[in-house]
């Protein structure tokens, strides 16, 4: 006979471990099943772990740079990646320790640790890594939480080589002679950032024919800039046909249109990711996937089943940290505070991690453009700002993009030092429905990056 919950949250990533304890607290009898490390990819694989290396590369690369600012280090600056490795594992473990102990000791939560599939659309098993069902559950609500995972590309000859993942790349402790990464987007930017910094040779190897093609391509092009300048080498318009290795751990990656192969000691496959979707049984809940594995929800984030909710990754609005907890707020304030919110009306933010960081918020020039909307736009460069250049650090620009008629704030984006903080002041602006006069008339605190943002819409002209 199943226990009966009133609510069981698969997964306990960023938006259902605070759901969890929402619906405890609210008099639910509630479930959590995880079937591996408290806190989901953010806390373990994910933000965690690749800000803490951020960090450490941005240590390393200040004190190269420490002469330009009248300090002076003795010696070479070089990186012990085994400490920064422990750096990392202190703080993951801190934060994943703290869900579960959140978790354990929540109100009318119980925990079970385990792999949950359903057996059908409101009943659950939970088994362990030995297959064994060691529970079966069933409830009247069901929110699926269970994130996403790496996809690496069926190259030829890859079941000989070893390679690496976001994952498992931050389980090293030396330092990659030559690593080289297939991708082009915030994953691989980041990392090809980080190890390069860290010291290591890096080569970034790109489909297309630049990086993060989502972007415009003045962002674009000004990231990819930055990086080549710290010494990170690019190869465009090369799609890897096959792999091979090399004495030791070494691997030579192989083009199918005439380039040459290249031959790195570690190799980064940054190639997106895939729902964990796969392995939950949906097919007994009545539950379809789209071809990539995400689960279609309405605005209120429900499934076509009735009592059945999918947040986070897996549902394929947002795939941030951040869009996985507004999902948890979505869903707590219509359950339990009368609300009507919904995922269709949020305004998509997010930013890449490179340094300097490049932040944006709803529609790029390129969106707006193929709108065809009358559209006012403004641009500035960093050398404008004066803690930029007071930190020695002017890379970059700012971009508004404003409706003509209306003076709503259509979209906005800051490649700069502490950009990915400056955003927010447009985020504000735009969530509240305000037009953008309400940010251009305001004070801001100087010398800050935020104070220049009401110049920059000082100077909005006609978008040609």
């Amino acid at each position: 006979m199943p226990q009966h919950f009133d609510a069981v949250v698969i997964g306990t990533g960023q938006g259902g471990s605070p759901l969890a304890v929402r619906l405890g607290k609210n008099g639910r009898k509630t479930a959590v099943i995880e079937r591996g490390a408290f806190g989901g990819t953010c806390v373990n694989v994910g933000c965690t772990p690749t800000k803490s290396y951020v960090a450490s590369a941005r240590v390393a690369h200040v004190a190269r740079r420490a002469a330009s600012y009248g300090v002076q280090v003795a010696g070479d600056v070089t990186v012990d990646l085994a400490q920064v490795k422990a750096r990392k594992d202190r703080i993951i473990g801190e934060s994943r320790s703290g869900v579960e102990k959140w978790l354990r000791g929540a109100d009318n939560v119980t925990v079970f640790n385990g792999h949950a599939r359903f057996t059908g659309p409101h009943t659950l098993s939970v088994s362990g890594h030995d297959g064994q069902i060691s529970a079966e559950l069933e409830a009247d609500e069901i929110f699926i939480n269970t994130g996403t995972r790496a996809v690496v590309p069926p190259l030829e000859g890859l079941e000989r080589i070893r390679y690496y993942t976001n994952s498992n790349l931050l389980e090293l402790t030396e330092l990659p002679e030559h690593l080289a990464i297939v991708g082009g987007s915030y994953i691989a930017l980041e990392f090809a950032q980080i190890f390069r910094r860290f010291g290591s040779r890096v080569t970034v190897i790109v489909r297309g024919e630049r990086v993060l093609a989502r972007e415009d391509a003045d962002f674009a092009l000004a990231i990819q800039k930055v990086l080549a300048r710290e010494g990170i080498e690019f190869r465009f318009g090369a799609e890897p046909q096959s792999v091979e290795p090399l004495p030791g751990d070494g691997v030579r990656v192989s083009f199918g249109n005439a380039q040459p192969a290249i031959e790195a000691t570690h190799l980064l496959f940054a190639t997106g990711r895939r729902p964990n979707t796969d392995d939950l049984g949906l097919d007994a809940a009545g539950i379809a996937t789209n071809p990539h594995g995400i689960i279609p929800v309405d605005g209120a984030l429900r499934t076509q089943v009735p009592g059945v909710w999918a947040i986070g990754d897996v549902n394929g609005r947002g795939a941030f940290t951040h869009t996985s907890y507004d999902d948890y707020q979505i869903v707590a304030a219509n359950l339990f505070e009368g609300g009507n919110r919904s995922a269709d009306t949020r305004i998509m933010a997010y930013a890449v991690f490179v340094d300097p960081p490049f932040a944006r918020v709803g529609m790029s020039e390129a969106e707006v453009r193929e709108s065809g909307r009358p559209a006012l736009i403004a641009t500035m460069p960093m050398t404008r700002v004066g803690r930029a250049r007071e930190r020695g650090e002017t890379d970059g620009f700012m971009k508004a993009l404003v409706d003509a008629d209306s003076k709503q704030i259509l979209g906005a984006a800051i490649l700069g030092i502490e950009g990915d903080e400056a955003i927010h002041t447009f985020i504000d602006i735009m969530a509240a429905g305000a037009p953008y006069p309400t940010l251009e008339y305001a004070m801001h605190i100087h010398p800050t990056i935020s104070e220049l943002v009401p110049t920059l819409l000082d100077g909005l002209k006609p978008m040609k």
